[in-house]
């Protein structure tokens, strides 16, 4: 399947790229102002949009929260290695991971690492009870290592559109 396609098979035209380019940097951006500027209809706009979100484009619509402001001091990356490959094995761990609320981001990922994770925990107490419960607690986790973030750089960056 090429870029300008999406997972569920719809064609991206250059409409559509200019729409995602927009609410990417902002999706409460109105509707008559992305019109405006891809040179469209505010209805014809809508349409597009819902059409992009039925057909998995626009996987969600979320706010990026400043850890800061939740009380949420530590960002930890997590390297994950798994005791095998096995499909079982990732599975077990792929749900544990997706349903823990501490993380953030979770990548399947190749180069003798399983996952790499980005965890939030409001202090290093947490933090240690978290990968208690997550790694070293779990007989599948054959070993993990974490790397505490000093500074959030750039986060919920947009995907370039061509």
């Amino acid at each position: 399947m090429s870029r300008a396609s999406s997972a569920a098979g719809r064609t991206l035209d250059s409409f559509d790229r200019a729409i995602l380019r927009i609410i990417q940097r902002d999706n409460k951006t109105p509707q008559r102002s992305i019109a405006e500027a891809v040179n469209l209809s505010a209805a014809a706009v809508q349409r597009r949009i819902a059409a992009m979100e039925a057909a998995g484009v626009i996987e969600r619509n979320v706010a990026i929260v400043d850890t800061k402001t939740v009380q949420m001091a530590i960002t930890a990356i997590v390297e994950v290695r798994l005791t095998d490959e096995r499909l079982h094995t990732v599975d077990m761990a792929k749900s544990l991971f997706r349903d823990a609320p501490e993380v953030q981001q979770c990548y399947y990922v190749t180069g003798g690492i399983s996952f790499m994770l980005v965890i939030v925990s409001p202090d290093m107490a947490a933090y240690e009870a978290t990968t208690r419960r997550l790694f070293a607690q779990n007989e599948a986790v054959a070993s993990f290592r974490s790397l505490i973030a000093l500074d959030r750089v750039k986060v919920g960056a947009e995907i370039v559109i061509p």
